[in-house]
């Protein structure tokens, strides 16, 4: 942007949200102020105390990958010269649904295999060099500032932590524009009622996820994983248990799912036992006697919140919420950092306008972008009886068609290729309901031989085909 909107922007929050947001930012303001408690100069590609569970395998989408990728040309690049591994989405990782491996299939859509702090790293680093950006580290969020009438957000109250110059002195940062992107514990509704506001209207979904983790160092024993990524045995009704097992920069992870209650233990016998139990038992195998990497971790995931801003009436000018702070998903999807940057797109969009962003248009494309995934998380949640939240017809049958999806999606690499889209968030569920679609699915038009792993196996055991898609670069 050639021409500066205002002098200064602050956000509050370093993590994936808060920088990508920095980043956009930038380019509108003379000056941009990240603020955060913790010393995120210092952390690096590690686990940092207030995102303790960064360390639990996370996904970046396509679309994600995508709008970093447009603000950090050189991201893919870049991971591979870290040692991340990087790989075609339907040939690399493979989905399981009802304990059927979903057909093998080139999507060219890129899954680059970084665990989020390394991530999250690239980005505060990256955007950190960037002449208009200070991350300021060790420091409370006390509150926020006001006009006089309370119709503008003006700036932010901090505190040095204990330890730092000013610890315990309250201080004022004057900001023509606050961006909140703390996350799920963001005081946003909170600070809003102080000012008069009202809070946002809320839909939640309660599933009680627990997530635990263990890592391994490699070689395994038993590799089924070989140059692919993950193998991702997903939770469906009927199997409610799930599980992530992915080759890493520096290690193999396995990450147990259990819903309403249900909790992987994090001794070792109680884990193995409990990754027995799923569909794919290579996943058992590989774990069985490789070296654990450390102890496992586990953490609990009440539910899914969205807050709908766009909603309000009366919102103050010159304050936005961004990411988590706006919306938080369940982690089985995948969808957090995905669509963290899809706020910061739509940040940027509201920036390429030449003038400051209004609440009421950013919330209202917010709420666009967010719509999808938002929705298909929700219903596939709402698919499981104990899970509460707002049941619909649209619901049930939408739960009823993504059942035959997937279903299909073991038999035909086209439907595996259009589901994967879908949940990629490249393509609107709506893709999923064309009338070629619909033939596949109901008619079993493209149906061929179920794939097992050992049929993988089997397959790659003589040189592959050349592809046209290379998997560092995705069409």
């Amino acid at each position: 942007m050639a021409t500066k909107i205002g002098d200064h922007a602050v956000v509050l929050g370093g993590s994936i949200g808060g920088m990508l947001a920095a980043r956009v930012l930038a380019d509108a303001y003379h000056r941009v102020t990240v603020v955060d408690r913790d010393d995120v100069a210092a952390v690096g590609p590690q686990l940092r105390p207030a995102i303790s569970w960064a360390g639990h395998i996370h996904a970046l989408l396509e679309r994600g990958r995508q709008i970093i990728s447009e603000l950090f040309p050189t991201f893919v690049d870049d991971m591979i010269a870290l040692g991340v591994p990087v790989g075609d989405y339907g040939s690399t990782c493979h989905y399981y649904f009802n304990g059927r491996m979903f057909a093998v299939t080139d999507t060219g859509m890129a899954c680059v295999a970084a665990n989020r702090p390394v991530i999250e790293d690239y980005l505060r680093s990256r955007t950190s060099a960037r002449p208009e950006v200070v991350v300021r580290g060790r420091t409370d969020i006390v509150g926020l500032t006001a006009s006089a009438d309370r119709s503008r957000i003006t700036g932010v109250r901090v505190q040095a932590r204990d330890g730092e110059p000013g610890a315990g002195q309250e201080e004022a940062i004057e900001a023509d524009l606050v961006v909140d992107a703390t996350g799920r514990a963001s005081r946003t509704p909170r600070w809003l009622e102080e000012f008069g506001y009202t809070r946002a209207p809320e839909e939640k979904v309660h599933m009680d996820l627990t997530y635990t983790t263990m890592d391994f160092l490699g070689p395994l024993p038993y590799d089924p994983l070989g140059e692919d990524i993950a193998l991702v045995p997903t939770a469906t009704p009927a199997f409610p248990r799930g599980g992530i097992f992915a080759r890493l920069a520096d290690r193999y992870a396995l990450t147990l799912t259990g819903i309403n209650g249900d909790r992987a233990p994090t001794d070792r016998e109680g884990f193995l036992a409990y990754a027995k139990t799923l569909p794919e038992p290579a996943i058992y195998e590989a774990i069985r006697d490789a070296e654990q990497r450390g102890p496992a971790t586990s953490f609990r995931f009440p539910a899914s919140i969205r807050r709908r801003y766009e909603q309000l009436r009366r919102f103050p000018a010159g304050y936005l919420v961004i990411g988590d702070a706006a919306c938080v998903f369940n982690p089985v999807y995948a969808q957090g950092m995905t669509v963290a940057a899809m706020g910061a797109d739509v940040l940027a969009k509201q920036l390429a306008r030449g003038v400051e962003p209004t609440p009421g248009a950013y919330f209202r494309d917010l709420a666009k972008a967010t719509d999808s995934p938002w929705m298909m998380s929700a219903a596939a949640d709402l698919g499981y009886p104990q899970v509460r939240g707002r049941r619909t017809v649209a619901t049930r049958l939408g739960n009823g068609y993504m059942s035959r999806v997937m279903a299909a999606a073991a038999t035909d690499p086209e439907v595996a290729r259009g589901f994967m889209r879908t949940i990629s968030l490249i393509d609107p569920p709506q893709a999923l309901m064309k009338p070629a679609m619909l033939k596949r699915v109901l008619l079993g038009t493209g149906a061929g031989k179920p794939t097992t792993l050992a049929d993988l196996h089997r397959s790659r055991s003589t040189p592959p085909a050349p592809t046209v898609a290379d998997p560092r670069h995705p069409r």
